[in-house]
């Protein structure tokens, strides 16, 4: 190409081929400049929720490609016209930059989708962008030195063998560079078939996770195949291989086949639920993922714990979460016999108003439970919203209230009585009574609670 480019030089024909190359680029500059605007308003706003963070960041390379892509194809057309009238080595050369680095730009874009969720750097997105790289320049450079053949031919000649199959460097390379690529673009299926089912409305959101996973392996082992079988690899000989494998793993992963056995049970028959506040083994907190190999529960003092699939299966899992969202909540207490017990029961049923999270419907119902030897015991039954997030400070503001209203409207709640008998020594001298008062009397006066002494058989006195 250089040969053909130095013969031109000086000569009309350059002049020709500089005005159309120029005149091709401006117009592909312009037709990616509308591209890009037509694309960033028809996404714009799509892109800027967080589970299209990863496509954003592949759409940067996307929209680099944009113009070398248009150039390389308007190269094409002006070559293929003005190569019936005259010589087109500068237009032969162009091609060679603008189809290499269009290339480059479209396997980030793809690469980034595969390797990016999130719109951060991943090890592998730094990889593969960097062997694309080289890869493609070397091949420009080659291309335009005019050697590639010759470097095509001499890594034909060059044979090795591996096990009972003779190869080539060529082939080698060939292999390797189909079982990327099938890679890349089963892994890229994979994602945009996870992103649309994710998407769906109709589906349990169990189920997306699962069948989300399940075609992401499957899109990765039909990759696998296909380029083995490109490679020249006879398939076939798998199956021994995945016997022994299969083996291997009954025995020596047995608990890592059981996590994740495991993990697909709890997804697929949806006993527990991302969002679910549970209790395992006395650990306490709200699961945030499920995993196929373990359970990821937050507890409640923030700190995330790794729970491992089988644990959940074979231990006992309290599951605190409700469909309906609400639990049911009592109030006990206990009233004097003197108190009149109608206005104790509707100022029970008062007590739950104005308090956040109670239910109105079902409406709380006060209840007359029993007759206790101190007193008469009642019992206020109400339903609190969202139960899973906790009922201890709504139980509290309820008895707060209770309180209040009891002590504004004197109903009184009962002390416990307790009578003590002390059963003196046979034929010895009977013990004069003696009063004992409550240690209670030291912290709250009016809550004290005489105690009376008598020898078995005498008089007994009557306890306040």
């Amino acid at each position: 190409m250089f040969g053909d480019i130095a013969r031109d030089f000086g000569q009309p024909v350059m002049l020709w081929q500089v005005g159309i190359l120029l005149v091709t680029l401006a117009v592909a500059w312009l037709l990616a400049r509308l591209l890009r605007r037509r694309v960033a308003q028809s996404q714009s706003q799509q892109l800027s929720l967080p589970r299209y963070q990863s496509l954003r960041f592949g759409m940067e390379s996307l929209n680099r490609a944009a113009f070398p892509l248009i150039g390389a194809a308007l190269v094409w057309i002006a070559r293929a016209i003005a190569g019936q009238f005259m010589h087109t080595a500068l237009l032969n050369l162009a091609l060679v930059p603008l189809v290499g680095i269009g290339l480059i730009y479209i396997v980030f874009f793809f690469a980034r989708r595969v390797f990016n969720r999130d719109g951060g750097v991943h090890p592998w997105l730094f990889l593969v962008e960097k062997t694309v790289s080289v890869i493609v320049w070397v091949g420009m450079v080659l291309t335009l030195m005019g050697i590639q053949d010759s470097v095509i031919a001499w890594m034909d000649s060059v044979r090795f063998r591996v096990a009972n199959a003779h190869m080539t460097l060529l082939s080698l390379v060939t292999g390797l560079l189909w079982v990327g690529v099938t890679m890349i673009v089963a892994m890229w299926l994979g994602s945009t078939f996870e992103d649309r089912l994710m998407r769906s409305k109709t589906l349990d959101a169990n189920l997306k996770v699962v069948v989300a996973r399940v075609g992401r392996a499957a899109f990765v082992l039909a990759a696998i195949l296909i380029s083995l079988s490109i490679v020249g690899i006879d398939i076939t000989v798998l199956g021994v291989f995945g016997g022994a494998l299969g083996v291997g793993l009954g025995f020596g992963m047995q608990k890592i086949a059981s996590n994740y056995v495991s993990g697909f049970i709890i997804l697929l028959d949806r006993s527990l639920r991302i969002g679910d506040t549970i209790n395992v083994t006395g650990l306490q907190g709200r699961v945030t993922q499920i995993r196929t190999r373990y359970t990821v529960v937050r507890g409640l003092d923030g700190i995330e714990t790794l729970i491992p699939n089988e644990k959940l299966i074979t231990d006992v899992v309290q599951n605190q979460s409700s469909y309906l969202t609400r639990g049911y909540a009592r109030a006990a207490v206990q009233i004097a016999y003197t108190s009149d017990v109608e206005q104790a029961m509707a100022l029970l049923a008062q007590a739950t108003a104005d308090v956040p999270r109670v239910l109105s419907d079902p409406a709380p119902t006060p209840f007359l439970v029993g007759f206790g030897p101190d007193g008469i015991n009642l019992e206020l039954g109400f339903w609190i919203d969202d139960a899973a997030s906790g009922t201890s400070g709504v139980r509290s503001s309820v008895n707060r209230n209770i309180w209040r209203l009891f002590s504004e409207h004197g109903v009184k709640i009962p002390l416990a009585q307790r009578e003590v008998r002390i059963v003196g020594p046979a034929g010895g001298t009977i013990p004069q009574p003696v009063t004992m008062t409550d240690l209670t009397q030291a912290v709250a006066p009016e809550a004290s609670s005489d105690v009376a002494l008598r020898p078995l058989g005498g008089a007994v006195n009557d306890g306040r």
